[in-house]
């Protein structure tokens, strides 16, 4: 993947502010309340992604018609809803950029889709540690014994984490 590098930067008007909110609240439910506090800024990348600032820290992502909670935007404003949670074996592997597999996965909740963004999180402590787009619904997930479940988008120590604003 490409390095992202931050290239404009500029505040949003409250119309985009609730369209987003209301694109949020499709994806995560009753919890996207949280996430959006004026004044909401956008910065656009290098890349196809897009980031949205809110208190001067990037709580959301944008990019390729998904728009999903950062990772530090979960650690922020916690949210129960798409979530995936791992073992501890399988940390230190989601945590350098590796998809999640099947036998590290513990729990899904039930509103995991196919082709929907997750969060993923780690078992001991609950932290998210990498948001990806889940590759089967909830309940396949749970029928599997091996294979890829859930293909890893942003995750801690990456471009999007280190971001200098």
């Amino acid at each position: 993947m490409k390095k992202v590098i931050g290239r404009k930067r500029h505040s949003i008007r409250k119309a985009h502010i609730s369209i987003l909110e209301q694109r949020l609240r499709e994806e995560i439910g009753e919890s996207a309340g949280t996430f959006l506090k004026d004044p909401v800024e956008i910065v656009e990348t290098n890349t196809t992604l897009c980031l949205y600032l809110s208190e001067r820290k990037p709580v959301l992502m944008e990019g390729d018609g998904i728009l999903f909670p950062t990772i530090r935007g979960a650690l922020e404003h916690p949210f129960p809803e798409r979530k995936i949670v791992v073992d501890a074996g399988a940390v230190p592997y989601v945590v350098n950029g590796a998809d999640v597999m099947r036998p590290g996965v513990v729990l899904v909740t039930d509103d995991v889709q196919a082709g929907k963004p997750v969060q993923i999180a780690e078992e001991r402590h609950g932290k998210v540690i990498a948001t990806g787009i889940a590759l089967f619904g909830a309940d396949e997930i749970r029928a599997m014994k091996t294979g890829k479940v859930c293909r890893n988008l942003h995750h801690v120590g990456d471009d999007i984490w280190n971001i200098e604003l």
